[in-house]
């Protein structure tokens, strides 16, 4: 079924091989929408446009100019838009007390000030009065921005700041019918989180917070998106926290991450 039929979708954030912005680009040329990624490595977005029939340019979301750029290429080549999702990030994990200026200053522009001037640069092409037929933006968020994880606190802030600002524009654009929303993903299987998932017994840890069972994977973020996306929508100014329950519950302590990667590295006969 094609829910996205004769909708033009703007993804930044799919650069980087099979990650959560490809994963739903993907999905969303299944369901029919016509497709331009973005994101700051241009031979992975032209080898993905490539290899599914889209269309790409690059983007540093942190300078304005390129956004502004973006969403004018955007707008002429696909015939304006109606979806626009920013899936970028930086999965910084370091002590409060460590974290430099440079690693807030470099943070804050890849997930605040650069989300903000994106959702902009968006309003403007998407805008009824600005000759737009409205449409819906997506934040990927995270559920680090509602319950706490131990050095993480850089990340976790500015994407409760972007939060905020997508609920501003849900309220301040709807009457431009204009829909915003987060999706909050938990620890999630990307290649974001690659080389954690190689640490025998750390996604083991995570387990425990989790009702349905199981880690998240970026289909079902892509699931997520694709309904926000859609006409059926009537919802703005939500955070859906597509994560299998995790916020029903906790993230493990940095301790008890330590003891299950201890015990599965142990010898099996001194195990507890």
């Amino acid at each position: 079924m094609e829910r996205l039929a004769g909708k033009n979708a703007v993804i930044i954030g799919a650069s980087s091989p099979d990650n959560m912005g490809q994963q739903i680009a993907r999905r969303f040329l299944e369901e029919g929408a016509q497709v331009l990624v973005s994101g700051r490595k241009a031979s992975a977005l032209a080898d993905f446009a490539r290899a599914h029939g889209c269309l790409w340019t690059p983007c540093d979301i942190t300078e304005a100019d390129s956004v502004a750029m973006l969403a004018d290429t955007t707008a002429e080549a696909l015939g304006g838009i109606d979806i626009a999702i920013n899936a970028t990030g930086w999965g910084l994990l370091k002590p409060f007390l460590d974290t430099t200026h440079d690693e807030l200053m470099a943070i804050t522009m890849l997930q605040y000030v650069g989300p903000f001037h994106f959702y902009q640069a968006m309003l403007r092409k998407m805008m009824r009065s600005a000759g737009g037929n409205g449409g819906s933006i997506i934040q990927i968020s995270s559920a680090t921005a509602t319950i706490m994880l131990e050095d993480h606190a850089a990340y976790m802030g500015t994407k409760a700041g972007t939060d905020h600002v997508i609920r501003c524009i849900a309220n301040e654009f709807g009457c431009e019918g204009v829909r915003a929303n987060s999706i909050s993903p938990g620890l999630t299987d990307t290649p974001m989180t690659a080389d954690a998932k190689t640490v025998p017994g750390l996604f083991d840890a995570f387990l425990a917070g989790y009702p349905l069972g199981r880690i998240g994977t970026s289909a079902d973020i892509a699931a997520a998106a694709v309904f926000l996306a859609s006409d059926e929508c009537f919802m703005t100014g939500e955070n859906l926290q597509v994560n299998g329950g995790l916020t029903l519950r906790r993230n493990p302590t940095k301790a008890e991450i330590e003891t299950a990667v201890a015990q599965v590295t142990l010898p099996p006969a001194i195990r507890r």
